[in-house]
């Protein structure tokens, strides 16, 4: 199914619109008062168990008992470790430590 150009562009001002309502929703609901409990349990610990989700899903795959033993998957992780305790920056972690898992990635 082809889309016209009137049509494309309808969707994407009404799919921009509807992102900006979105994200605009939280913050016109608790502007004026405290959040509940739930978002502030929700704030305060799910970004520390998605991380450690993703850490489990990176390793699912890895075959430690045959060559290069998961080592450029460790080495990333722990540059990303690293980098984030020396800089706390979480992009230069992020990039750093994928940067880093691409390349022993490519030449192991």
């Amino acid at each position: 199914m082809k889309l016209s150009l009137l049509a494309a562009f309808i969707a994407t001002i009404f799919t921009g619109a509807l992102l900006f309502l979105l994200r605009a929703f939280p913050f016109l609901v608790f502007s004026k008062k405290d959040p509940p409990a739930i978002i502030r349990f929700i704030e305060k610990y799910i970004p520390s168990m998605i991380i450690a989700i993703l850490i489990v899903y990176c390793l699912k795959d890895i075959h430690f008992a045959s060559a290069p033993f998961g080592l450029p998957s460790i080495l990333g992780i722990a540059c990303t470790v690293g980098l984030h305790l020396w800089r706390n920056n979480a992009m230069v972690s992020i990039f750093g430590g994928t940067i880093i898992y691409m390349i022993l990635n490519h030449v192991m």
